[in-house]
């Protein structure tokens, strides 16, 4: 069994890390209006917050089934938002809460369970999006806590003197490159910066929740 990640207060169970978050998303989409549902997710691939919970309930379903081709790629991604475009919010969020027992118990044993980590920052994609306040650290910070030293080494980089919340955005590619400079002014290299995000750097700026 993969190790848990721990941090003061808190231990890791992936499977109810992913459990908590789909039930958030799917608590926080009841409250939505068809404008904000309509709202676009700026760290997304010009996705709405629907289509974040299209992308989540195929992402979920694909695991259960085992259709699993192209994944994590575009393509992959594009197809959940695409097969979901005509169905009513209310059936994404029954597939979601179908599923989530079944995706919880294959990430149990898994040390870098990416549908735990997709769920995490999706969650965090739409609070921003919306101009919400900062979801709880338990939604996120174990997510920072198990992907930070992978990354940290990978980039040749000590962990920069920054929130654990900026970190774990910018870490998953949810900062632009002039945000992350800001955090550490000459200790991190441009390279060092570049590498720390998982999907690539990007160039446009990010909502930062107040």
């Amino acid at each position: 069994m993969a190790e848990a990640v721990t941090f003061p207060g808190m231990v890791t169970d992936w499977g109810q890390l992913y459990r908590d978050n789909i039930d958030a998303v799917c608590a926080l989409t009841e409250a939505l209006s068809e404008d904000q549902l309509s709202t676009p997710v700026p760290a997304t691939p010009a996705w709405t917050v629907r289509d974040v919970v299209a992308h989540l309930a195929g992402g979920g379903n694909d695991a259960v089934t085992g259709r699993m081709d192209g994944a994590p790629g575009p393509t992959w991604t594009a197809r959940h938002v695409g097969e979901r475009v005509e169905l009513p919010l209310a059936e994404l969020r029954a597939e979601l809460r179908r599923n989530q027992d079944a995706v919880a118990a294959g990430v149990a044993d898994n040390p870098r369970p990416a549908l735990v980590w997709d769920a995490a920052v999706h969650h965090t994609d739409l609070h921003e999006a919306l101009g919400l306040e900062v979801a709880d650290d338990r939604f996120w910070r174990p997510v920072l806590e198990g992907v930070a030293p992978m990354l940290l080494e990978r980039a040749g980089a000590d962990r920069p003197d920054v929130a654990p919340y900026e970190l774990f955005r910018g870490l998953f590619s949810r900062r632009s490159r002039a945000q992350m400079r800001a955090w550490g002014g000459d200790t991190l290299s441009a390279e060092q910066l570049d590498g720390l995000c998982l999907f690539g750097p990007r160039e446009d700026d990010q909502p930062i929740p107040a």
